[in-house]
């Protein structure tokens, strides 16, 4: 019977206090749970967790689900984070990457040992929980639903699909935009609600403000739209192809992974607004066949290649491995 605690949370401070009251939090929490492992993910668990874990002789395993934010900017976060991340992942018996540009990227500045490396291919997808649901034929009254989800943040590409949308709007009257997501007040690149107002009141998009069931909010749209800059293996994308759908997203790492371009969707240039339009009008061009057609390509890539097993092996492996050692 193996206990762990997974730990999740967001943004990278500057404040020296802070972060050592959080190496303080993480060290009082790991003791009063004694965990036989940790499997940390995020940037703050991965450091100031991992430094906690030391502490205490827990063996940890990291997984980097992405640059983030402070990776995005060349600004003193990203210079403090780049340095903490070369200490703190000294610690992880092994480090788990979700792509092979952020692998690179940390093997090349010396932040990680070659032989701690596993890629994996993101958090893995239950195919059999996310499925296609069938669809009205489109018709004059089942108009194309284009759905954006993420936080909102403008580093997820969300101004550039407000600009598409605008660009769209005139020639395609009856097309639905919509928008899921929370906001993230605490990002540096967050949407505001006023500005999520005025989009409304323009008539540009529908807000539906954030959900817990994903699943059934995608089963009514018929293509996603994610123009981020980075990933490091989309989620969102990887529940939009299981369950069949087309997809627009950018040219980046953690998107690019998912979608062939005019297999299951369209790659669009990154912070290309006209791009993007252009990528979504190729959308709205294809028949309901065709856009069904499409959608079943991509849920076999998922099926062949993000299956929930295939990740989950390479996690018990990892910990089988960990624990014999220690």
């Amino acid at each position: 019977n193996m206990d762990y605690f997974e730990i999740k949370m967001n943004n990278m401070g500057t404040n020296p206090v802070e972060d050592t009251e959080l190496i303080y939090d993480y060290y009082q929490l790991f003791k009063e749970i004694k965990p036989d492992i940790l499997l940390l993910y995020t940037i703050k668990p991965n450091i100031y967790g991992s430094i906690a874990a030391k502490l205490l002789g827990i063996p940890v395993i990291s997984s980097i689900t992405g640059l983030g934010t402070v990776f995005l900017h060349d600004n003193v976060s990203s210079k403090i984070a780049k340095l903490l991340y070369k200490i703190a992942l000294k610690i992880p018996e092994k480090v788990f990457f979700e792509n092979p540009y952020d692998e690179n990227i940390f093997l090349d500045q010396g932040f990680v040992e070659k032989e701690k490396v596993v890629l994996i291919p993101g958090a893995g997808i239950n195919t059999h929980e996310y499925i296609p649901i069938e669809q009205v034929k489109f018709d004059e009254k089942n108009q194309l639903r284009f759905l954006f989800i993420a936080r909102l943040v403008k580093d997820k590409g969300l101004i550039e699909y407000i600009e598409a949308i605008r660009l769209l709007r005139a020639k395609y009257p009856n097309i639905e935009f919509a928008i899921l997501g929370p906001y993230y007040p605490g990002n540096p690149t967050a949407i505001t609600k006023k500005e999520m107002e005025e989009w409304v009141e323009e008539g540009l998009v529908n807000y539906l403000g954030e959900s817990d069931d994903v699943k059934s909010i995608l089963s009514k749209y018929d293509c996603v739209v994610l123009p981020s800059y980075r990933e490091g293996l989309s989620r969102v994308l990887l529940e939009a192809a299981s369950m069949g759908k087309p997809i627009v997203t950018t040219n980046v790492p953690g998107c690019k992974d998912v979608v062939e371009d005019g297999v299951n969707g369209f790659l669009c240039k990154k912070e290309d607004a006209l791009d993007l339009a252009n990528k979504m009008e190729k959308i709205i061009q294809l028949t309901h066949a065709e856009q069904i057609q499409m959608g079943k390509r991509g849920r076999e890539k998922v099926v062949k290649e993000f299956d929930e097993p295939i990740v989950n092996n390479k996690y018990i492996v990892a910990i089988q491995e960990a624990l014999a050692e220690h």
